[in-house]
């Protein structure tokens, strides 16, 4: 089981703000991408949360931006599970500069697991909890 997800990228020219960096909204996007192919390489792709009727909504999305990406650079994205409680789990971000691996950015999401017709939290399953290792701040990248 692989504890940090490592999601690597070239950044597209079509997500290049006015300011010639990437838009900041991206990165939520990437957020999203990252979380979803690292669930995935645990086990629990979206269609397997579907067909159990469950799924994650997000809560809060937090982020603090260091440094901007520019087209054409190499970004990788580490993710991990920081913590699981009863009905919520906090995933983290950290955004790399792969050529120099400058930090470009630092995030989080608050995930609420819930019924998918419904939208009403659930409590997590052990199956799900164990299938992701939780990171500890002291073992955080």
């Amino acid at each position: 089981m692989a504890a940090i997800g490592s999601f690597e990228l070239v950044v597209p020219a079509t997500v290049i703000d006015a300011n010639g960096h990437v838009n900041n909204v991206q990165y939520v996007q990437w957020m999203q991408d990252a979380a979803i192919a690292h669930s995935t390489e645990l086990g629990w792709s979206q269609e397997r949360y579907a067909s159990q009727g469950r799924t994650w909504i997000i809560r809060n999305h937090t982020i603090e931006y260091f440094h901007s990406a520019y087209a054409g650079e190499t970004i990788t994205i580490l993710t991990w599970v920081s913590t699981f409680e009863k009905i919520r789990s906090l995933r983290k971000f950290k955004f790399y500069r792969g050529s120099t691996n400058t930090v470009l950015a630092t995030a989080a999401t608050l995930f609420i697991f819930c019924d998918l017709q419904t939208g009403k939290p659930l409590s997590i399953p052990k199956e799900v909890q164990q299938a992701y290792a939780v990171v500890a701040p002291e073992d955080e990248p």
